[in-house]
């Protein structure tokens, strides 16, 4: 099998900077690596791993469709970046038919085992007895809130009890809110100082509380997770894809 060569996009920031280790330790090629402000070169890749901005990661998209037109096979796009708009997240699944789309709010396979619990306990938890929180911490550089790991948790939260998270989210609590309404799924979010990433779910009835959660000890785990995601993804056809996939769950 031909050695998968790779892209680094946001090469200076701190997953960047995670991403390049982690494939350095492990022996694989890096061709390119390049961050705002520097020209996009793909043309030595064979999948882009890209924790950035959706703004960018979207004048990425374009660029690997161009790429994969020019040499008639297509680029895996590994998209670590969260914080996306509605009509971003469509125009970023439009890509789906030219390049190999691998989106996940969190490359952590616990995280993805989580989300697996969350949705049988949602599944198991009814709406009438019992409510459900998602909560989570970040270092208080993270620009986007809720995180993309809790929105994902929520999701799963959701889709075990057969609704569409935008129907029942419940995002802030602030003032005289009354009382909760029944089915709703609720965010708190906490960012200060270093945390690399800490997400519970909590489902709580009028007679006890249960509590799954998750937290990141190092950010390096995210980079692994997202580099095995792009060994799993290069041989792929074109098609959108997440971490479910990668780990057999779907």
């Amino acid at each position: 099998m031909t050695q998968i060569r790779f892209a680094v996009a946001g090469a200076r920031g701190r997953m960047g900077q995670a991403v390049i280790r982690v494939l350095n330790e492990r022996e694989l090629i890096v061709t390119t690596t390049f961050d705002k402000g520097d020209a996009i070169d793909l043309s030595q890749a064979d999948a882009v791993i890209d924790f950035t901005t959706p703004t960018a990661t979207l004048a990425l998209a374009e660029a690997c469709a161009a790429e994969g037109q020019r040499r008639g096979k297509p680029l895996a796009h590994i998209i670590g970046s969260t914080g996306f708009m509605p009509e971003q997240i469509a125009a970023l699944e439009a890509y789906g038919d030219r390049n190999i789309v691998l989106r996940s709010g969190n490359f952590s396979l616990g995280v993805n085992m989580l989300m697996g619990l969350v949705k049988q306990a949602a599944t198991k938890l009814g709406p009438d007895a019992w409510d459900i929180e998602v909560l989570e911490a970040h270092h208080k550089r993270k620009v986007d809130a809720p995180s993309g790991t809790a929105l994902m948790l929520g999701d799963a939260a959701a889709e075990g009890r057969g609704v569409d998270l935008k129907d029942v989210r419940v995002a802030a609590r602030d003032g005289l809110t009354g009382q909760r309404e029944p089915g709703t799924i609720g965010f708190s979010v906490i960012r200060g100082g270093g945390i690399i990433g800490e997400h519970s779910v909590l489902f709580a009835s009028e007679d006890e509380v249960i509590t799954l959660s998750h937290s990141a000890r190092d950010r390096t785990l995210f980079a692994r997770g997202a580099v095995e995601a792009a060994l799993w993804a290069a041989p792929q056809s074109p098609g959108l894809y997440d971490m479910q996939d990668v780990l057999g769950f779907r």
